[in-house]
């Protein structure tokens, strides 16, 4: 691969830096084994941009995130600047890289290791072979509709709004997403809304109805209220391939499904924007759902594979190099096979691994398979 592809690395606050650093191990790896090599920058986020710049996000880092070809995100926040403002705290940082990137697709994959059935709080017959994707809208729906806000009425009491609102484009937009990776997928496509009670529900599942019809009829596609969804979710999740719903219900689902596979530091996430039609580019931002985890940074605990598993995400769906994002995954499957774990994942009668040799040993797997 030309190495004009430009990855910006944003590592952030807590066990960011750490699991980056692991990650950057791996990408060095690939240069030197596979010929996979990118235009790498680096700058600071959340608290760390705060420490150094007195702001979440510099103007500078937000325009360096646009001009990449993708941006691999570690984790922002900390208790030490939970005293700030809410408009100034580290989580502004990654709201603020969403927004200006126009990230409205969020992709979360729930996806079972065999090793780590017996992790999951549900019985192994029902998770066993999970590997499903919940497409989030991002930018739209109720967390950023307007009107909003709380207000005083005349009796004194006081009244909390907020909007849920979307447009014939952004729905459109998200669906399409959905169809096109499930065309990749087991092609069928759940859409989820509450059609049954609020009116921009049924606009979803008209909108997403009438571009299947037009565009995507190889998809199988059907509908599902979003309260019946997650109860189907811990009921019989392996029914699904890809859910495509709304910021909200997104939002609830995704952590829902997140613990099937009994462990938030295992799972890695996806944002990505609009294709470009003149140049087919797409911005994207790829991070692990686990957060900042203080309570651990510092430590060598953190688990770094929720931070891999972004990396194989960033190749497979910025760069189309699934060859290689299937190298990743594989290693991650046969290290967890082994019984190597971290603290977060150990099983009984095993001893925790620090960061270093988790990473340590995905590298010896990668040597293993590239031989």
């Amino acid at each position: 691969m030309p190495s004009n592809k430009k990855l910006l690395v944003l590592p952030g606050d807590g066990i960011g830096p750490e699991v980056v650093r692991e990650v950057l191990r791996v990408v060095d790896w690939m240069d030197k084994r596979r010929h996979v090599s990118f235009d790498l920058s680096e700058d600071l986020v959340g608290g760390a941009a705060i420490d150094a710049y007195g702001t979440p996000l510099k103007e500078e880092t937000l325009e360096a995130a646009k001009a990449s070809d993708a941006v691999l995100f570690g984790s922002v926040g900390g208790p030490q600047w939970d005293v700030l403002p809410f408009d100034q705290r580290p989580e502004r940082g990654i709201l603020g890289l969403r927004k200006g990137m126009q990230l409205f697709a969020n992709l979360r994959p729930a996806k079972v290791f065999d090793a780590l059935v017996d992790a999951s709080t549900l019985k192994n017959e029902i998770v066993q072979g999970l590997d499903i994707l919940i497409l989030r809208e991002l930018t739209g729906g109720i967390y950023f509709g307007e009107p909003r806000g709380i207000e005083t009425l005349p009796d004194g009491t006081r009244r909390g709004i907020n909007t849920q609102v979307y447009t014939t484009p952004e729905i459109e937009r998200i669906a399409r997403v959905g169809f096109e990776l499930a065309q990749k997928r087991a092609k069928r496509v759940m859409s989820v809304e509450k059609a049954n009670v609020m009116e921009s529900g049924v606009l979803w599942r008209e909108e997403v109805q009438k571009l299947h019809d037009a565009e995507f009829q190889d998809v199988e596609l059907q509908h599902m209220y979003a309260d019946n969804c997650a109860m189907q979710l811990v009921r019989a999740p392996k029914q699904f391939d890809v859910i495509v719903t709304d910021n909200l219900f997104g939002d609830i689902l995704s952590d829902c499904a997140a613990m099937l596979t009994g462990s938030l530091g295992m799972l890695p996430s996806a944002s990505l924007g609009a294709v470009d039609p003149t140049t087919g580019r797409r911005m994207a931002l790829y991070e692990p759902i686990h957060g900042s985890a203080p309570d651990i940074a510092g430590q060598g605990k953190a688990n770094p594979l929720a931070q891999m598993l972004s990396l194989s995400m960033l190749l497979r769906y910025s760069f189309d190099m699934n060859e290689d994002a299937d190298l990743i995954e594989n290693a991650v499957e046969n290290v967890l096979k082994a019984g190597i774990r971290t603290g977060d994942i150990v099983g009984p009668g095993m001893k925790p691994v620090s960061t270093t040799q988790m990473t340590d040993a995905i590298l010896k797997e990668l040597d293993a398979q590239a031989a």
